[in-house]
């Protein structure tokens, strides 16, 4: 299985949202955010080709960011409530476990994106060894997700998945 995290891209401050007294999980994408995720999208398509499917955290900004790489990527797209940032690394773990041997695309938040990555990785949620930018993407490989059973294969900036668009 290929599991690629990818961090929502820019979305608007949430000081000044909190001012519209909407909830934080409505926060959209900013057009630069909608135009550096279009690029990651694309980038990130160039890079690996296609997936089997995009998963995305139902907030706006990850939804709006998953829209665009599932549409570059060919991908279907479904909403997870395990990709809240409240959810626990296993709860998401089992899921992917039950998808077989398929590249998934993750869109979500930081710091759940990076402890889901660093159990995956080492086995502790606790101690986060990576950090996601938003709109980078990294790709463990795993024969099944559970802690401390993936490889790290890749980490690409948003920087460099734009120049590959």
């Amino acid at each position: 299985m290929e599991i690629i995290f990818l961090r929502h891209a820019p979305a608007g401050r949430r000081e000044e949202w909190a001012k519209t007294g909407k909830p934080d999980s409505e926060r959209p994408l900013t057009p630069d955010g909608r135009k550096r995720g279009r690029e990651a999208a694309k980038g990130l398509a160039v890079f690996v080709g296609s997936a089997d499917l995009v998963a995305t955290s139902p907030w706006t900004r990850a939804r709006e960011t998953a829209k665009l790489a599932a549409k570059a990527l060919g991908a279907p797209l479904v909403d997870s409530n395990l990709l809240l940032p409240h959810r626990s690394p296993g709860s998401l773990a089992s899921w992917l476990s039950g998808l077989g041997d398929k590249r998934v695309v993750l869109v979500g938040h930081e710091p759940h994106l990076s402890r889901v990555v660093s159990w995956l990785l080492t086995g502790n949620a606790a101690r986060t060894i990576v950090g996601l930018k938003k709109a980078q993407a990294a790709m463990l490989e795993t024969k099944k997700a559970a802690a401390g059973s993936a490889v790290l294969a890749w980490s690409i900036p948003a920087k460099a998945l734009s120049h590959l668009a």
